[in-house]
């Protein structure tokens, strides 16, 4: 039966204030507390709340019919835990439902998967801790900053355990092939890549409003329809999306909350269902591998990074930012640490490009070029914290030892990995011993006759003894032979 993959996006980023240069130094806190709470609230009020209530009525509504999935970054969680609780506790409502599945994704929401591996991997490590907390579950599938999907970057995930990651469809990786089949990562076969349908994703975030649209009004029955005509070979339908499009992109006055609880029917009239990711991958065996050497994001028609990494400004801060992870890790300093967490998120970054499709939201910025100083001057101090806590920034022991720290981390994973495999192996081994030990057990009667058959043998020489004696015998009448002979000389010696 043709499914559909419903997942959307919670993340908000951790606004940063204006921070002169002649801050550096002085001032250590960076972050703009009443732009913090004014759009967390907004867009709960307008969003986020009163589309988790659609779909938790959806759930309840549909019993077991209606099923989506929802992933959280760690800046988002923290914002809601502090602003607004209310929406944690419709997750946990929904959660209760059973109709949700939880993805795990990195906790700053940034870059460190091109830049560092082992920062991405305990980012990933953070949240999926906060996540089964939170809601009990434990996710099996991965969502990437932006959606972001790379080879590299999905051998890494299968790697950390995962079964499944999110991707975009991007036409110039897929070519003449569909996104509503299930595909595994050429790098490693054990994880499963869902790729999303963008056209009828941004049907819903991006077009359903828009008067100019040819499609406008967008109904639930026309956009079941449209599923419902695609070949009924292509089973997956996988419509991505952020959870403010219901509210911010879509106001609520445009009905899309109504069009999406119309939505289940329409399809179930149409024979079509609701699955979560990991229901997906659990019932489709991937058609082949998916190629996607350089990595991919769902924003913007060229569907790449350009937006966070597209101009020299962007680089140079992404840059030096990392140019500390490393640092940052391995010190103690858990004020250092979130800092790191709140400057990695990938906002700061698209806030200074200059594509024309990147011309909207800017935060407290009047230009690219504003957003890259004020970064720049918050990142100078914080540089500074970090390198002082390592006694300067020209300390060439202390990055000789971090190198070592790094080499030796990966040569204990390494030696790790092969600890998991024998183990796995003893235990194989000690699982196959019992059912070697009872088979002996049952041949033991059998070995009893022939242990009773080996005894003759024993016997056998005692019998062939007797057997060499009459050889001897024989023996001699060989020498008595000349002694019979005698007597018969007789008679020729009377002719």
């Amino acid at each position: 039966m043709k499914t559909v993959c419903l997942y959307f996006e919670i993340h908000q980023n951790i606004h940063l204030k204006r921070y002169r240069f002649f801050n550096i130094g002085t001032d250590h806190y960076y972050y703009d507390d009443y732009e913090n709470e004014r759009s967390i609230t907004e867009t709960a009020e307008k969003s986020y709340v009163p589309a988790l209530k659609a779909l938790i009525e959806m759930a309840k509504a549909h019993g077991g019919f209606f099923k989506c999935a929802i992933s959280l970054s760690g800046t988002a969680l923290e914002l809601l835990e502090n602003y607004s609780p209310e929406v944690l506790d419709l997750l946990k409502e929904l959660n209760d439902t059973g109709c949700v599945e939880f993805l795990a994704e990195p906790y700053s929401h940034g870059l460190s998967f091109l830049y560092n591996k082992d920062v991405f991997k305990d980012e990933v490590a953070r949240l999926d801790k906060k996540v089964t907390k939170l809601f009990g579950k434990k996710p099996n599938v991965f969502r990437n900053s932006c959606l972001s999907y790379s080879d590299e970057v999905g051998e890494m995930v299968a790697d950390m355990g995962y079964k499944g990651m999110l991707a975009e469809g991007a036409k110039h990786v897929l070519g003449w092939k569909s996104a509503h089949y299930v595909y595994s990562c050429n790098r490693n076969p054990k994880l499963s890549v869902l790729l999303r349908d963008a056209a009828l994703s941004e049907d819903i975030s991006f077009r359903f409003n828009d008067s100019n649209w040819s499609e406008y009004p967008l109904f639930a029955d026309r956009y079941a329809q449209w599923i419902a005509d695609m070949p009924q070979e292509e089973q997956c339908v996988n419509i991505f999306m952020e959870l403010c499009a219901l509210g911010i992109f879509q106001p609520l006055s445009s009905n899309i909350l109504e069009f999406l609880k119309a939505l289940p029917e329409q399809l179930k009239q149409r024979g079509i269902g609701f699955s979560t990711p990991s229901e997906i991958i659990a019932n489709n065996k991937p058609v082949g591998p998916i190629d996607v050497e350089y990595p991919t994001s769902w924003v913007d028609e060229e569907r790449d990074l350009s937006p966070w990494l597209g101009n020299k400004m962007q680089q140079e801060a992404v840059a030096k930012l990392y140019s500390v992870a490393e640092r940052v890790r391995v010190c103690k300093n858990k004020k250092l640490q979130q800092d790191f967490d709140y400057l990695q998120a990938s906002n700061n970054f698209r806030f200074m490009s200059t594509k024309a499709s990147s011309g909207g939201y800017r935060g407290i910025y009047d230009s690219p070029y504003d957003a890259f100083t004020n970064y720049m001057n918050i990142l100078g101090d914080f540089t500074s914290r970090v390198n002082e806590l390592f006694g300067g920034a020209e300390n060439e022991e202390i990055n000789s030892l971090l190198t070592l720290i790094q080499n030796q981390g990966e040569e204990l994973e390494l030696k790790q990995k092969e600890i998991d495999k024998l183990q796995a192996m003893i235990k194989r081994l000690e699982a196959a011993e019992p059912a070697k030990a009872e088979a002996p057990a049952k041949k033991a009667p059998a070995k009893k006759p022939a242990a009773k058959k080996e005894e003759p043998k024993a016997e056998a020489p005692a019998k062939k003894a007797p057997a060499k004696k009459p050889a001897a015998k024989k023996e001699e009448p060989k020498a008595e032979a000349p002694a019979k002979k005698t007597p018969a000389k007789k008679p020729a010696a009377k002719k």
